[in-house]
């Protein structure tokens, strides 16, 4: 237990999208942009960057076309990944005039939340995605999956494992690279994770998965630790544990990359990240969306500057 050899682990930042898209206050272009040069400072390698959605239904994502440009016009960003998440073909399309080389495609496992999220069933969802993929595989865009609601729905209530292994074997069928396992209400407990990750690994490899954890009932530390156990090695989570869905009411709060970075540190994991440039980035957007952080290490982290 706990001997992982120096393992590499993997952190996919997802702040400046899904940290900031339920957030009331509307950034500027420029806040979005030195986010985003402050969070490359820090190691991180994977960034996602921004969303093409509908700027009238979720304003936070406005000026996702000009940021991506804007990012790619700075030479000492070449080396980074800059994923957008696109809903639909007019997403895509609006990707690709601003350059983006990887998409994030996303369904769930509850119909009820689909419904209420983008207005489909999940074979809807993926009918529309199927058509994505096939552009975006002859464009040479690489493509990430997001399957939300994975342990438990606010509109379903709890959700089986099977009903998550369906929708793996279909993101499998659009050949996505890697697969993100989100627990959007944050109702995953470490004994539901350890199941439930057992369950999947007999359908894929392990080294396609990623975790999305929320910490909304104060579980995901233990829950991405029991994933590492299960021989996770890939996670998503946002700086100053921003974040939340707009469409599922009172899952606040992603896991912070600062409270991951101090468990992986604690492991003797290596993933070349500097936890205090984390959190000088987490202190500038903090200071922007004007909140306190909900994450209880980088308020000791920030308060000790003081």
């Amino acid at each position: 237990m706990f001997n992982y050899n120096n393992d590499k682990v993997r952190l996919i930042e997802v702040g400046p999208r899904d940290g900031l898209q339920n957030e009331k206050a509307e950034l500027s272009l420029e806040d979005k942009l030195e986010y985003i040069n402050l969070l490359t400072l820090t190691g991180l390698k994977t960034i996602e960057a921004t969303s093409f959605v509908r700027a009238d239904k979720i304003p936070q994502m406005a000026h996702a076309g000009e940021l991506f440009k804007r990012l790619t016009e700075r030479s000492d960003f070449s080396d980074f990944n800059f994923p957008c998440l696109v809903p639909n073909m007019k997403g895509y399309e609006e990707a690709r005039k601003s350059g983006v080389k990887e998409i994030s495609l996303f369904s769930a496992t509850s119909s009820e939340f689909t419904k209420k999220n983008i207005n489909c069933t999940i074979e809807e969802s993926f009918n529309r995605m199927r058509e994505v993929s096939s552009e975006a595989k002859k464009d040479g865009v690489k493509i990430r999956a997001y399957i939300s609601t994975a342990f438990g729905c606010p509109y379903a209530g709890h959700m089986k494992s099977n009903d998550l292994v369906k929708v793996i074997e279909l993101f499998q069928e659009l050949d996505v690279y890697e697969i993100s396992i989100g627990d959007t209400i944050g109702v995953a407990t470490p004994k539901q994770v350890s199941e439930y990750i057992r369950d999947f690994s007999s359908i894929i490899s392990l080294d396609k998965v990623a975790m999305h954890f929320h910490d909304t009932r104060g579980m995901a530390v233990a829950n991405v630790l029991t994933s590492l156990e299960e021989g996770i090695r890939v996670f998503d989570s946002s700086s100053g544990g921003l974040g939340g869905c707009p469409y599922a009411k009172g899952a606040s709060g992603n896991v912070a990359t600062e409270e991951l970075l101090y468990l992986f540190n604690s492991l003797g994991l290596n993933h070349g990240i500097d936890i205090d440039k984390v959190k000088e980035a987490s202190r500038f957007i903090l200071n922007k969306v004007n909140k306190e952080t909900p994450s209880k290490l980088l308020s000791v982290l920030l308060n000790k500057d003081e």
